[in-house]
């Protein structure tokens, strides 16, 4: 999957939020975005799971 670029301005309590809850999960900053967003995505129903999360394990 290609990645794309961004700046992102987030106010410093909401980073500092951001980089313990990363920290406890062991990913970076940019990782804990990427998955809180996928995950949000899901939850409301604009994203599809991946082949690998809708279990055909062809």
């Amino acid at each position: 999957m290609a990645k794309k670029a961004f700046a992102l301005r987030i106010d410093e309590t909401l980073l500092s939020a951001l980089q313990r809850f990363a920290d406890d999960e062991f990913r970076s900053v940019n990782s804990q975005i990427e998955y809180l967003l996928n995950e949000a995505l899901k939850k409301a129903g604009r994203l599809k799971p991946t082949a690998s999360e809708s279990g055909s394990d062809s």
